[in-house]
């Protein structure tokens, strides 16, 4: 936990960024029947009935300082989904000498990904571009990328959608709005704090 705290506060460096990354699933459902719609006075009202079509994922990156994200919609969360994303993370960092990149401990999220994903040149290659930092075990909510994904949980995937091809141009609107915005998280939680809050968590030095 500590170590992840210190990194988050780490100043601004376009050369070494820090980057925050998760996942979530999501599920696909169709309505059975036709909802009713606003009106003055009267909520839009829907059928609890509805169809499943199957599930997606969402990979989310995002640069805290930046105000920048990184998204990808997939049918499935695999070790090579996982590869192709970070994949995808390198790439919109092209000058970036390392990336620092915080993230779970997902049995995905190790370097077997990548190797199962590219050739062995390339995998290592790839691996190299970032210093992982991992959080602890339950301790998701030190993850910054688990905010983001909330806000677009919140704001443009929290109603019935059917097909993958609407997330992902949901998504993607929704990520323009956000990188033009420039929206920003500002962490104040700090290693000072979580001695203090936490406490109860730190082992117990006998006398």
């Amino acid at each position: 936990m500590e170590n992840v705290l210190d990194v988050y506060r780490r100043p601004y460096d376009a050369a070494h960024p820090v980057v925050c990354m998760d996942e979530t699933p999501r599920q696909l459902i169709r309505q059975t029947r036709d909802s009713v719609p606003a009106a003055p006075g009267r909520p839009a009202r829907e059928d609890y009935e509805y169809e499943r079509c199957g599930v997606c994922n969402v990979f989310m990156a995002n640069e805290p300082l930046a105000g920048r994200r990184i998204t990808k919609v997939t049918e499935r969360k695999t070790r090579v989904d996982w590869a192709h994303f970070l994949q995808d993370i390198a790439g919109s960092y092209p000058d970036a000498q390392r990336i620092t990149l915080v993230m779970d401990n997902l049995n995905t999220h190790s370097a077997a990904s990548l190797y199962e994903a590219f050739e062995p040149e390339q995998a290592k290659a790839l691996w190299d571009r970032f210093e992982f930092v991992y959080t602890p075990k339950h301790g998701s909510w030190l993850n910054m990328a688990e905010i983001e994904l909330n806000v677009m949980v919140g704001q443009c995937l929290n109603r019935r959608i059917d097909s993958i091809e609407t997330v992902r141009t949901e998504v993607a609107a929704w990520q323009i709005r956000r990188d033009n915005l420039k929206a920003k998280i500002d962490w104040q939680f700090t290693t000072a704090d979580a001695r203090i809050k936490l406490r109860r968590l730190y082992p117990t030095i006998g006398s």
